[in-house]
Parts: C-alpha cells; sequence; structure tokens
C-alpha cells in the first residue's frame, strides 16, 4: 500500500506540530530518559512513602520535596521518605527526581480530613469494627445477645404461625 503525498503532509505535519509540545512536556520534566514514581501518590502527614528511580546511568537519583528531608536512591533500589507532620492536607506537593541534572516531577497529595494520622499498631479511641472479624462477632454484650435471640424466636414463630394458618389446623 502507498501512501499518498497528502497522507504524507499530514502525518509530517502532525509530527511537526507534536515536537514543540513533547520537547516543552521534557522540559517540565514529564519525559525523562529515566523512570521514577512516589508510592503512594496520597499520603497522611507523618507517614511514609517509596521512591523509586530506575535506569539513571548515573546509578544515584537526588529526590526533593518541601515536604521531606532530601533522600538519594542508590542504584534502582526502592528509598524511603518521612513526610513532614506539618504538611498541609489536601495540599499537592511537588517531588522532584534528579538524575545527572535531567529532572522528573511527580505529585503527592497529603491526605484530607482524617481527623489524625494513622500508624499501624497504634489503637484508635473509640475502638471501631475489627476488620477480619466480621465487625463486633466476638464482643456481643447481653443485651445484643437476647435482642438478637428474641428477633429470631419472632421470626420463627411468625413462619410457624404463617404455616399452620394456611394449612386450616391453627384457626
Amino acid at each position: 500500500m502507498r501512501a499518498t503525498p497528502l497522507a504524507s503532509l499530514s502525518l509530517a505535519g502532525a509530527v511537526a506540530l507534536l515536537a514543540p509540545a513533547a520537547a516543552a512536556h521534557a522540559e517540565e520534566g514529564g519525559i525523562t530518559s529515566f523512570a521514577f514514581s512516589v508510592s503512594p501518590s496520597t499520603v497522611e502527614p507523618g507517614g511514609t512513602v517509596t521512591l523509586t528511580a530506575t535506569k539513571c546511568p548515573a546509578k544515584k537519583v537526588t529526590v526533593s520535596s518541601e515536604v521531606f528531608d532530601t533522600v538519594t536512591v542508590h542504584d534502582g533500589r526502592p528509598a524511603t521518605a518521612k513526610v513532614d507532620e506539618d504538611a498541609r492536607p489536601g495540599a499537592e506537593y511537588e517531588v522532584t527526581f534528579d538524575c545527572e541534572g535531567e529532572k522528573g516531577h511527580a505529585p503527592l497529595t497529603i491526605a484530607a480530613g482524617s481527623g489524625g494520622t494513622h500508624r499501624p499498631g497504634t489503637v484508635k479511641p473509640g475502638g471501631g469494627a475489627h476488620a477480619g472479624t466480621g465487625g463486633s462477632v466476638f464482643d456481643l454484650g447481653p443485651a445484643r445477645s437476647v435482642a438478637g435471640w428474641t428477633l429470631v424466636a419472632c421470626a420463627l414463630g411468625g413462619g410457624v404461625y404463617l404455616l399452620r394458618r394456611r394449612s386450616g389446623e391453627g384457626v
């Protein structure tokens, strides 16, 4: 199949139009020759993020942000950073990855509305549901047990009454 001169012009025009946009995007740090990421992309104040950067020729990438201390990622192995406790909930911060002067940027959002920082191993006041145990299955109080069994008895009694009434025996 042969390309028509018009199709060639269209393709060349598209490339000409897209090239400046791609160059501008690279200058902003969006497209780089190395790969990078922040995980998770949303974290609570005081939380920890994992930073990865691979394919940097220098084998060393400096990662910085106004919301955590500067970290160095070595040989593509992940590094961690602790987010400042005073990070503004709901704010988005820029994380900058620097590989031999080539910079890439990723957003880091601070979680909003939690009312506090959750860290594994801590117990929040007020209890709450026990994940994985079906809620409050194991800590039924006497009042809840009586109420539950009363509902079961009423349902069974009502079912027996309706069955007897239909058969004509109970009237």
